[in-house]
């Protein structure tokens, strides 16, 4: 019933990829999209599992995990409205020793592999956004790579707040402070002191794993330069949601900001 309900509010073209496709490519591709539920925590694929199927989020995050053999893992890469998950599909590896779970919960929509890989090799309108979202990928892993290795735990926070609100049709995050140190690959304490920091400058909002956003320029203040680079490419390969009057994302933003800060 819940998921009914949620597909009446739920369009293919609130993701940015499905939604700048012309008109014949996306009726084309449609019969073979399928809304999925994506709830917190929800593995899409293993490393090293074969894909079956790519996604597409529209109000969903997906994180980009690799594991180490000891259980402790880091986000190499985060996806939402703006890409898609399960690149390897049509880069011609069909596994990836990375694994894809939900960082936050939302819907989306799945494709075959088989139908990605048909449009694919079409080589229109979906090959080329796909690919220029692979080489926005690729410069958000190796950014990522970069400020972990040489930015402060404060800073990275910043960093994965800002590309997460990027990607989420309202400002929070519904986010426990270990789910943030695994993500980070950091210790808890350090999440919890920088998120202390935030909280006591009235930059967020933080209580019962639920992370408000209250001040955003003071936070784009506070983040590395990582953050400018990985937005600076994503805006410069990719569409812009916002730019296509045939989405309902901008209204529903609205609409779900309005009725948290209600509440």
């Amino acid at each position: 019933m819940l998921s009914s309900l949620a597909s009446e509010n739920q369009n293919p073209r609130q993701n940015d990829i499905l939604a700048a496709l012309p008109l014949e490519d996306y009726q084309r591709l449609l019969p073979d999209l399928e809304f999925v539920s994506m709830p917190l925590g929800w593995a899409l694929y293993e490393a090293g599992q074969k894909l079956t199927h790519a996604y597409f989020p529209t109000n969903s995050i997906v994180s980009l995990l690799y594991v180490m053999e000891n259980g402790s893992s880091a986000e190499i890469a985060v996806t939402g409205y703006d890409g898609l998950v399960g690149i390897a599909l049509f880069m011609g590896g069909n596994t990836t020793p990375s694994r894809a779970v939900v960082q936050s919960a939302g819907f989306g929509y799945r494709l075959k592999a088989s139908a990605l890989k048909r449009e694919f090799q079409l080589g229109g309108k979906l090959q080329q956004l796909a690919l220029s979202f692979t080489q926005a990928l690729i410069t958000q892993m190796a950014q990522t790579a970069v400020c972990n290795r040489h930015h402060t735990v404060d800073q990275q926070l910043c960093r994965w707040l800002l590309l997460s609100l990027d990607r989420l049709p309202t400002n929070h995050l519904k986010m426990t402070q270990e789910l943030i140190a695994n993500m980070l690959g950091v210790r808890r304490e350090g999440v919890t002191e920088a998120a202390g920091k935030l909280q006591n400058e009235g930059i967020i909002s933080y209580s019962r794993g639920l992370i408000l956003v209250l001040d955003r320029p003071r936070l784009e203040k506070r983040v590395c330069e990582c953050y400018a680079v990985v937005k600076k490419e994503f805006d410069r390969l990719l569409p812009q949601k916002h730019l296509h009057e045939n989405t309902a994302a901008p209204n529903l933003r609205d609409k779900r900001l309005h009725m948290y800060l209600k509440d």
